[in-house]
């Protein structure tokens, strides 16, 4: 019963490691995992705030600022002001962002193989179902 939190946090730790080697391999070793989950967002958005990024990915603003930062650096992404509200930034992927996303499917689709690796569609679902209720308590 006391075993769960450590085993997902050492599932967290290959998961985050196989990610790092993934990303290195494509040559973006300077990535993490965290600004994966800020990419996936963007993915599924043509533009959002930072405020609007902090509570999808569970992160403080101060937090996805610094994430922001490097993926404008690495050319990942920029920044708009609102036209409406000069005090919103928006943030946007670029042309080289959105030609990341498939590399970004890839890597998931081989992380959940090798994570889900041996359980039947029912028990991976069960287990998603699992994991969704001990992460709401």
């Amino acid at each position: 019963m006391k075993k769960a939190l450590s085993l997902i946090s050492r599932i967290r730790e290959v998961g985050n490691s196989f990610i790092l080697s993934k990303l290195k391999e494509i040559g973006y070793g300077e990535l993490s995992p965290s600004h994966g989950d800020i990419l996936v967002v963007l993915y599924k958005t043509d533009k959002i705030t930072m405020k609007e990024i902090s509570v999808q990915i569970h992160r403080t603003k101060a937090t996805v600022s610094v994430l922001i930062d490097k993926l404008e650096k690495t050319g990942l992404v920029k920044r708009e002001k609102s036209f409406e509200d000069s005090r919103n930034t928006f943030i946007l992927l670029t042309k080289e962002g959105q030609e990341l996303k498939p590399h970004f499917e890839r890597i998931s689709k081989e992380l959940n193989a090798k994570l889900y690796k041996g359980f039947s569609k029912g028990e991976a679902k069960i287990l998603d179902e699992l994991l969704e209720k001990m992460a709401a308590n």
